[in-house]
C-alpha cells in the first residue's frame, strides 16, 4: 500500500508540473484555445481528484475510520494529525472544487481559474509535503 501512495504522490507532482507550464498567459489562451482550455481543466480535475484519492489511500493505510465524503477524507487527515487541522479545514474545499469541475464545467469562470485557482497549486504541494512527512516518505 505504501508503494501505491508513493506512486500517487508522484502522479500528483507530475500533474502540478504540467499545470505550472499552463499558467502563463492563461487569461488570453483560455478564451481562444479550446485545446488549452480542455487541458487546463482536465489537469485541475486530475489534481483535485488525485489529492482526494491520496487521502483515501492514507486513511486505509493508517486503518482510520472510513470517510463518508470526499470532504471528510481530507478532514480526517487533519483530525488524526497527518496534516495540520487548520490546513485540512481549508484544503478540504478541494472536494467541492473537484465536484464543480466534474459536474458544472459549463459554468467555469475563466478569470477565477486563471487569477485565483492556479495560484493555489502551492496548497497541493504543502499537502503532499505533510503527507510525505507523516508517512516518512
Amino acid at each position: 500500500m505504501l508503494h501505491r501512495i508513493e506512486n500517487k504522490i508522484k502522479t500528483i507532482e507530475e500533474i502540478l508540473t504540467l499545470l505550472d507550464q499552463l499558467k502563463s498567459d492563461c487569461k488570453n489562451k483560455f478564451l481562444i484555445d479550446k485545446i488549452y482550455q480542455g487541458a487546463l481543466l482536465h489537469y485541475l480535475y486530475m489534481a483535485a481528484d488525485s489529492s482526494i484519492a491520496l487521502a483515501e489511500m492514507v486513511i486505509k493505510y493508517k486503518n482510520l475510520t472510513r470517510s463518508q465524503s470526499y470532504y471528510e477524507s481530507i478532514d480526517l487527515l487533519g483530525e488524526h494529525g497527518i496534516i495540520p487541522a487548520d490546513f485540512a479545514y481549508d484544503f478540504a474545499k478541494i472536494a467541492s472544487f473537484r465536484n464543480f469541475l466534474a459536474h458544472h464545467y459549463e459554468r467555469i469562470d475563466y478569470l477565477e481559474i486563471c487569477e485565483n485557482t492556479l495560484e493555489k497549486l502551492e496548497d497541493i504541494r504543502k499537502y503532499l509535503a505533510y503527507v510525505k512527512n507523516a508517512l516518512a516518505l
